[in-house]
């Protein structure tokens, strides 16, 4: 599944060919993804300019004076900056075509992404209004993860990746932000210092900042929206590595399942 540094990729490669230009025309060719597709609504945008193109957690924003269309990538999806009369492949469903003749398409093979409209208050729609701070914004510390944790008897790993929490912290940088930090994933939230938050909070920071500069990771079939893979998946350290040696302390990487979600961790350094 795409996770915040592959959002964030695709985010910086289409905001360029879409902020600022005029709508020219929206192709749906499957309105049955996660929920329906507002083909008829999407329809009024056109002729309209995208003012701003945003992110929150792993929803892509498009600002209009009608409404913000909100779209997700879903389990394996992906976005492509294309000429817009490139013909469309197996999946692709859906076009945002702007007036430079430039089209971003959507595909997505299994049809778990969205796109939807948002035509009132979008901090209070209902897939927005819970969510926790953004991993890389300022207002996300240890201490917050301190406080929050009091009392918390879930695994730590758990802990990190629920997006009233924090926002974006999925199954891949989750595992390689706790490796980073040395905190077993397994631990108690509430059992872990305030000290140790803040190690981790830092650690969070610096592994999503890598992917997102490297554009992601791609392990299945993530594509940037040049068609290039995410490079991050070099840099692991202990995801999908069970069995091999630690490159901090030649201890052993295993494996155990945390919230149905395979968990990869150091069996010596991670404490």
């Amino acid at each position: 599944m795409p996770e915040l540094p592959e959002v964030e990729t695709t985010l910086r490669g289409i905001e360029p060919h879409l902020s600022g230009q005029v709508i020219s025309k929206i192709t749906v060719r499957n309105d049955r993804l996660r929920w329906p597709v507002p083909v008829q609504s999407l329809q009024n945008l056109v002729g309209l300019r995208i003012d701003n193109v945003g992110r929150r957690a792993k929803y892509i924003l498009l600002f209009t004076a009608k409404g913000t269309v909100l779209l997700h990538l879903g389990m394996s999806g992906s976005m492509r900056v294309l000429p817009a009369e490139t013909p469309p492949e197996k999946h692709d469903h859906i076009d945002i075509e702007v007036g430079s003749a430039v089209v971003v398409r959507l595909n997505d093979p299994r049809r778990f992404g969205c796109c939807l409209l948002i035509e009132g208050e979008l901090e209070t729609h209902k897939l927005l209004a819970k969510l926790g701070p953004e991993p890389l914004n300022a207002d996300f510390t240890g201490d917050y993860l301190f406080q929050c944790s009091r009392g918390k008897t879930m695994a730590v790993k758990n802990f990190i990746m629920d997006g009233h929490v924090v926002v974006g912290v999925g199954n891949i940088y989750a595992s390689e932000s706790l490796f980073e930090a040395k905190i077993r994933p397994t631990t108690q939230a509430g059992k872990v210092s305030r000290q140790r938050y803040q190690n981790l909070a830092m650690e969070i920071k610096a592994v999503l900042a890598k992917a997102i500069k490297v554009g992601g990771t791609t392990l299945n079939d993530f594509t940037q929206t040049d068609g290039k893979p995410g490079y991050f998946r070099h840099q692991l350290q202990v995801y999908a590595r069970v069995g091999e040696p630690c490159n901090r302390c030649g201890g052993l990487i295993k494996s155990t399942i945390l919230g149905q979600r395979n968990t990869f961790y150091c069996s010596v350094c991670q404490k």
